[in-house]
């Protein structure tokens, strides 16, 4: 696959990383016949269908005309329950084959206490020499909460990310692409890992493209984290954090409103892309504390803003830096079906509220005032409209 080495302009075009992941996908079921795909019905919905033209799905019973991508030997297996998909997964892994599963965010959980078991069983199979290398568990995780334009309440659970996180084990990478190319990067992580479990968190919308293969690579090869240089000034007042696609053009957002409002604060970017046990990076390639020092500085303040539950974070930044230095934005189990704009402005992970967090930090509440202000107003559009005003 054709992935770009540089990216001229930051942030000009949009991608859908459900559709590469369609077309890496696609790739490897063609490659490779020890490959199994497992979702619930939403192959389709998530935007994954690229699949299809590597393979069926499996099907026994008679088919009509009208009926597509249904067959035999098909190696797509859809079924309406995430704890049989799961389990045969898993199955198939330790029997020496490949694969991957899918579902929508608010529904992995699910599976989590398979998950611990499964999660248990690497690591005492770890302590047998005879055991063979397993190919690694590879979660794909969308239809996510800050997208419920149709969905609602119900459809809004990132809670897999913080059981994951919690384990000890230290087998759980959980990656955050925050764009089409990252994605790519990811999925080659995913299928050259051993003896984990991978979950990745992406949106099916189409979002702006950041960043270039190189720059991707090297945040799950160096830490799981980088600046944005093209956001960044080189001696930052406050340090700005994201892992998250939806997130991460929150934060970005903000940026320019606060280089709008106060020119001469000096700001940098960081870009989180993965997470394990009590670390940014992934199990492998851990963010050592002199290298999160020379990110993230000593003493400024750290504004961050999380695709997940904000203390799910927290905690893992509280282990390199003083908790006094840390604001923490993400999921506070807010909003129903309802506008973008909103469901970010109802958690506070919006480039308003992040906006509105530097103000504060920097003693400007004629600023905070005025983007309360700007809240308010989509608020009442949108009421009115159906749309976002911003």
């Amino acid at each position: 696959m054709n992935l770009p080495d540089r990216v001229d302009q930051p942030g000009a075009e949009k991608y859908s990383s459900a559709r590469m992941f369609g077309a890496l996908l696609r790739d490897e079921m063609a490659q490779n016949p020890n490959f199994f795909f497992f979702s619930p019905d939403e192959t389709s919905s998530n935007k994954l269908d690229e699949i299809f033209e590597a393979s069926d799905r499996a099907w026994a019973e008679s088919t009509k005309p009208w009926d597509k991508y249904l067959q035999r030997d098909g190696r797509v297996i859809e079924l309406l329950s995430e704890n049989t998909l799961f389990a045969t997964l898993a199955g198939h892994i330790f029997s020496g084959g490949q694969g991957a599963m899918t579902s929508y965010e608010g529904f992995f959980p699910i599976i989590s206490s398979q998950l611990d078991q499964h999660l248990k069983f690497l690591q005492q199979s770890k302590e047998l020499k005879w055991r063979p290398k397993y190919s690694a568990t590879n979660l794909l995780s969308t239809s996510t909460c800050w997208r419920q334009d149709h969905n609602g309440f119900t459809h809004q659970n990132p809670t897999l990310i913080s059981s994951l996180l919690a384990k000890p084990s230290n087998l759980v990478n959980c990656l955050f692409p925050v764009d089409d190319v990252a994605s790519a990067a990811a999925w080659e992580f995913m299928t050259q890992t051993k003896d984990v479990v991978n979950l990745t968190t992406f949106n099916k919308t189409n979002e702006p493209r950041w960043i270039d293969i190189n720059h991707a690579r090297f945040q799950l090869t160096n830490g799981g984290c980088s600046v944005f240089q093209f956001a960044s000034d080189p001696e930052p007042d406050i340090i700005l954090v994201s892992a998250g696609d939806i997130v991460t053009k929150e934060l970005l957002y903000a940026r320019e409103i606060i280089k709008q409002e106060l020119p001469d604060l000096q700001t940098r970017v960081i870009n989180i892309a993965a997470l394990s046990y009590q670390a940014i990076g992934t199990t492998q390639h851990k963010l050592k504390q002199q290298d999160f020092d020379d990110y993230f500085t000593t003493d400024k303040p750290i504004i961050a803003n999380f695709h997940g539950y904000p203390e799910t974070l927290r905690s893992i930044l509280a282990h390199y830096a003083d908790a006094k230095r840390l604001d923490v934005h993400g999921f506070e189990e807010q909003g129903s079906t309802t506008t973008p704009l909103d469901m970010l402005t109802r958690n506070r992970a919006s480039r308003f509220d992040l906006a509105i967090a530097v103000f504060n930090q920097t003693n400007h509440p004629e600023l905070v005032e005025k983007y309360q202000q700007q809240i308010n107003e989509n608020t009442e559009y949108i009421k009115i409209y159906g749309t976002d005003k911003y």
